[in-house]
């Protein structure tokens, strides 16, 4: 009998379900998926850290050595790796999207939020940014809106929740990962905050 990917095979959807957060670069995955694990008591797993871990070096200084290929290879090993993972929450790549087999392992093992930003809000986050390999070019507005309309179908396709992040604070962008989450069965209601909420009402 072959080996599950996803580890022990879910009796359908239960909060035991790993949460993976998906999207464009400078979306806000990892600082969203710290303060939803802490919200929700699980282990946080950053795909990118992981892997920097894995190849004991910056991404960038990798990807510039090896190519973006290369890179890939190790990132679809890590993707396979933590969505095996049961009660996590994850934060994967930009790009982690790009292969099938990730989109593939990330909807069938996880409970996908696809992170929606425009190109022009993340160029507002990420204008000053000179750790990612990508946006090293002479004009990353037009990059990054190269890059999401290539990504945008793909991110779309791997995910269960698609939330426009827009410009919310990180506790009402939490809030509202969460009451879709419970929408979709994977927390529980004691978990998600009430409309009413003074949280949800900051700009």
């Amino acid at each position: 009998m072959a080996r599950d990917p996803c580890g022990e095979r879910l009796a359908g959807r239960s909060n035991r379900e790993s949460i993976a957060l998906i999207g464009m670069p400078g979306g806000g995955k990892s600082t969203a998926g710290r303060h939803l694990a802490k919200r929700l008591g699980r282990v946080f797993i950053d795909s990118d850290a992981a892997i920097e871990k894995r190849i004991g070096e910056p991404i960038r200084s990798y990807f510039e050595a090896h190519g973006e290929e290369d890179f890939r290879d190790i990132e679809a090993s890590v993707i396979q790796e933590i969505t095996s993972l049961k009660g996590a929450v994850l934060a994967t790549g930009g790009g982690a999207v790009l292969r099938a087999d990730n989109r593939r392992l990330l909807h069938e093992c996880c409970h996908v939020v696809y992170l929606r930003s425009s190109p022009e809000d993340l160029f507002r986050r990420l204008r000053h940014d000179t750790m990612r390999p990508l946006l090293q070019v002479a004009d990353p507005l037009a990059r990054l809106r190269e890059l999401y309309e290539i990504r945008d179908p793909l991110y779309r396709a791997a995910a269960h929740s698609v939330i426009d992040t827009g410009r919310p604070s990180v506790a009402t962008l939490i809030n509202i990962v969460l009451m879709q989450l419970e929408l979709a069965g994977v927390v529980d209601a004691g978990v998600v905050p009430s409309p009413t909420d003074s949280s949800l009402r900051q700009s």
